[in-house]
């Protein structure tokens, strides 16, 4: 395994010289100690042993191939995967000590799959993000109508407000989730896939919500990625997986190279380092005999 936890200098102009930085780098927000994680249609645990620390007020990235045990390595950290071993802790509390409307006014999480009436508009999706603050019988306050015009204001779907979600395309649906997601208003955030089939602008939009959000608000984000690339631009921090296993984490240019590629990805490219960090051209496919 490779293990390097330097913090990343970002293109973002984030001051890491700061005052008080290096005690802020060194704070965690999600912690998973020896984590044995399955589904109980498998005999074997998807994710074995690992453990993990998500450090507090930044972004960061899990990559690795299909099966690699991404999102089922993020339900486990959300507590929507019961452990079969292992803890996670949020904010050094037991994660599954927190009722669930508490547990949601901490750590919030959008899944791949989302489905809603194709007849509710825009901002009564988005409103659904303001339960946790709610009781059953209370009506929406200021402070929630502000959280939600916030939310919408930042996925950039005001526009939307009063669409019906069944008529937006996907790429529109996807952003109006995610103002969901933010109308939340959580500490942390965790996106499974949240760029998958989604066209470039719509990918940009998203991931630069997700810059937003770590900039501007200081939220920790947690998200699964297929696209190397995103991963290596946008995030602080990169975690490999492969079969089920952390197999590298660090920053993006300690991570993100051609032996690590050929490893855990089987594939032979090149990597190439831009001002928005490591860059990948990926040449061929590897046979197993290959992988270097």
């Amino acid at each position: 395994m490779q293990d390097n936890e330097r913090p990343r200098e970002r293109a973002s102009g984030r001051d890491s010289s700061a005052a008080g930085a290096d005690e802020a780098a060194s704070r965690t927000a999600l912690d998973a100690d020896e984590l044995v994680v399955g589904y109980p249609t498998t005999d074997e645990p998807v994710i074995d042993g690992q453990t993990l620390a998500v450090p507090e007020g930044e972004v960061t990235a899990l990559i690795g191939p299909n099966g690699s045990g991404k999102s089922t390595l993020l339900k486990g950290l959300a507590n929507r995967l019961e452990p079969d071993d292992g803890r996670v802790l949020l904010d050094g509390r037991h994660v599954d000590s927190f009722d669930s409307k508490e547990l949601a006014r901490k750590l919030g999480r959008l899944s791949q799959q989302n489905t809603a009436p194709d007849t509710i508009s825009v901002e009564e999706l988005v409103e659904r993000g303001r339960y946790p603050h709610r009781g059953f019988f209370e009506s929406q306050t200021e402070s929630d109508e502000r959280a939600v015009d916030e939310a919408i204001a930042m996925a950039g779907v005001e526009h939307l407000r009063d669409r019906e979600v069944g008529t937006l395309s996907g790429g529109q649906t996807q952003l109006v989730w995610i103002a969901m997601a933010l109308a939340q208003d959580t500490d942390v955030l965790l996106l499974d896939e949240p760029t998958t089939f989604l066209d470039p602008h719509h990918q940009l939009e998203v991931m630069e919500i997700v810059e937003a959000l770590r900039d501007d608000s200081q939220i920790t984000v947690v998200l699964v990625l297929h696209d190397i690339a995103q991963a290596a631009r946008y995030a602080d921090n990169v975690v490999a997986l492969r079969d089920g296993s952390v197999y590298a984490r660090g920053p993006p240019e300690t991570v993100i190279t051609r032996p690590l590629l050929a490893e855990v990805f089987d594939i032979e490219a090149t990597v190439i380092e831009t001002d928005y960090g490591p860059q990948v051209v990926p040449i061929e496919p590897l046979g197993d005999d290959e992988a270097v």
